[in-house]
């Protein structure tokens, strides 16, 4: 009987500490990946900093940089969506080059998704099942798209097929958000989802979220744990892509990169506690209005 009692007690201890450790790779996992991505650039472009050089550029065009950082995150931290498109906007009507805005934004995004990810997973917002069936479609879609936009494709041709998508997604989203029974219904083959959204993020300079969170809220699903999930996922896609424009295209634009960075970390633990205190229906109709107003001003650039 005690024997027995023993057997079921260390069980039950063996299954805690393996839940507790499973817990602890969302956080293991995005730091690992992140302090060895740092080493190796810091390795690798030290010699093109000087320390006047640094102390220099802390001016007031890293502090719009920095405020734009906040911006995009809390957008894409309380929404699930407009990182990419939020910041590129941004850098460009602040007069930007596209080579520098679109380096600056896939890089930063590295860092900023990691800080999300962990964000979202210390308050709860993550649904394991959901991040798996996004993970591995989502980066092989980012690496294909990153691959083929830095040596075959214009990703500026495309540009006007996915904000046509996005503004179809936005009008149905809104509409699901006004009625006052939202049927949830299930959402089939997420991994082609996932791969088209990762695919459409690289080489548009945007879109995982607002095609993958559209797509998935529009179906009736939960947005805090959408959000959250999503956002999650969106780590290894942004680090997938990353390391693919890095490696292809090389690093161009420091100070637009760290100022991103560092308003975005600092960012993504406020947007991730604000997902649990907005309501579902004005948080969806935000998502709608947001996807149609940036939707809009991309076909504006473009026609």
């Amino acid at each position: 009987m005690i024997k027995q009692f023993t057997k079921n007690f260390n069980d039950s201890v063996g299954v805690m500490q393996n839940s507790a450790f499973a817990r602890q790779l969302w956080i293991i996992v995005p730091v690992f990946l992140l302090v060895v991505l740092l080493t190796v650039l810091i390795y690798n472009h030290y010699t093109d900093f000087t320390w006047s050089g640094f102390l220099a550029g802390f001016n007031q065009e890293f502090l719009i940089y920095f405020t734009i950082g906040i911006i995009a995150q809390m957008v894409d931290g309380t929404l699930g969506m407009g990182y990419g498109a939020t910041s590129t906007s941004f850098l460009l009507a602040y007069g930007v080059p596209p080579a520098i805005s679109s380096t600056g934004v896939h890089v930063s995004e590295m860092f900023t998704t990691g800080a999300s990810t962990i964000s979202h997973h210390k308050f709860g917002n993550i649904n394991k099942k959901l991040v798996r069936h996004l993970l591995i479609p989502g980066v092989l879609g980012s690496i294909t798209g990153a691959y083929l936009l830095s040596d075959i494709i214009d990703g500026d041709a495309i540009k006007p097929f996915i904000a046509g998508y996005m503004i179809v997604l936005a009008i149905i989203i809104i509409r699901k958000a006004l009625q006052n029974n939202i049927i949830k219904k299930r959402t089939k083959r997420l991994g082609v989802l996932a791969a088209f959204g990762g695919f459409m993020d690289a080489v548009g300079g945007g879109g995982w979220g607002p095609i993958v969170t559209s797509t998935l809220l529009g179906r009736g699903r939960n947005p805090r744990y959408t959000i959250g999930s999503v956002n999650a996922a969106e780590f290894a896609v942004s680090f997938a892509s990353g390391v693919t424009f890095i490696i292809f295209g090389g690093i161009h634009g420091w100070q637009v990169i760290i100022g991103l960075i560092l308003g975005g970390v600092i960012a993504a633990p406020i947007a991730a506690k604000l997902v649990n205190k907005i309501q579902r229906r004005p948080m969806m109709i935000a998502v709608g209005i947001l996807i149609i107003i940036l939707s809009l001003r991309t076909l504006s650039k473009l026609l």
